[in-house]
């Protein structure tokens, strides 16, 4: 049987993080790609373009319209019995709606998977990302939830048929506000550059070096959990293991010592830079490229000499 992906997408654009889950779906079978929403017409456009998506089947309803998890898990478990395995990136939407539809069908979910090994094995990290379980599973549906930012993306280039899905759906929740950071950043989840600063920059206003760093790279950009409840950066720039797991070829932590939730937060990334007064900390001690010293001197310096080349 075939391989169902939910699709990721807002504002009328499709996640990058979707054509990372569907590279990774294509490992376990034929993967028809999922996309509910409403107006959801130019989505739907772009993801019949992804290689190894089979056929694209656009539920356009009213219903779904903030692609609530009720609505979502409804629509999934009407088209559950055509599919051996559902899969959704581990993110928001897909750590929401996976365990109620695992719930709905009576069935375990395996989430945040890092490695395909099998229609039935598979791996994902655990205690923090300090060692790498190998799950097996003989369920007769798999449910699964997967790292974006463990696989490569699907190239472009596809024209897959577009089927439309007519269901019954009611709204049962009622969104009441929806809060956004406003940026022209790439998405933190799939950079391949992301600059990401800690506490030690002691206030909101001195944080944004790190946004000027990151803008001159065209990066991501990245906080702790320290400054983000210190107010120093939104919630959604959060890496670690409460926050973001990220893989970008290039990391350059500033003024981060280096919690382990954190560090778990990072594990995937190519190459890791470290800037901090202090040598012996522990990112500084994992770091590819060590800068010890004051970040006040070093940021800016790196800046202006990146603005003249």
């Amino acid at each position: 049987m075939a391989v169902l992906v939910l699709a990721e997408h807002d504002l009328g654009t499709l996640s990058a993080a979707t054509a990372r889950i569907v590279a990774a779906a294509t490992q376990l079978g034929p993967v028809d790609l999922l996309v509910a929403g409403e107006g959801i017409a130019p989505v739907v456009a772009e993801a019949a373009t992804l290689a190894g998506v089979e056929k694209v089947l656009s539920a356009d309803n009213a219903a779904l319209a903030t692609q609530s998890a009720d609505a979502l898990t409804a629509l999934l478990l009407s088209l559950a019995g055509d599919y051996s395995h559902i899969v959704a990136a581990s993110a928001a939407t897909g750590r929401d709606v996976i365990p109620r539809l695992a719930a709905g069908l009576d069935l375990m979910p395996v989430t945040d998977i890092v490695a395909i090994l099998g229609p039935d094995r598979f791996q994902r990290p655990i205690y923090a990302g300090n060692a790498v379980e190998t799950v097996a599973s003989n369920q007769p549906r798999q449910l699964l939830t997967i790292r974006a930012s463990a696989f490569r993306p699907a190239a472009g280039g596809n024209d897959a048929p577009v089927e439309p899905v007519r269901a019954e759906l009611t709204a049962v929740t009622r969104l009441i506000a929806a809060h956004r950071t406003e940026g022209d950043m790439p998405d933190l989840g799939t950079a391949q550059i992301v600059v990401a600063g800690g506490v030690s920059f002691g206030s909101a206003e001195n944080f944004k070096l790190v946004e000027e760093l990151a803008q001159v790279l065209g990066a991501a950009v990245g906080a702790t959990r320290a400054a983000v409840d210190a107010g120093y950066a939104p919630n959604d720039w959060q890496v670690g293991q409460t926050g973001k797991i990220i893989a970008p070829d290039l990391y350059i932590g500033i003024g981060i010592s280096g919690a382990l939730q954190h560090l778990a937060g990072i594990q995937g990334a190519k190459k890791i830079v470290a800037i901090n007064k202090d040598p012996d900390s522990p990112l500084m001690q994992i770091a590819d490229y060590a800068l010890a010293g004051d970040l006040f001197e070093i940021v800016p310096q790196l800046i202006a000499a990146l603005k003249r080349d």
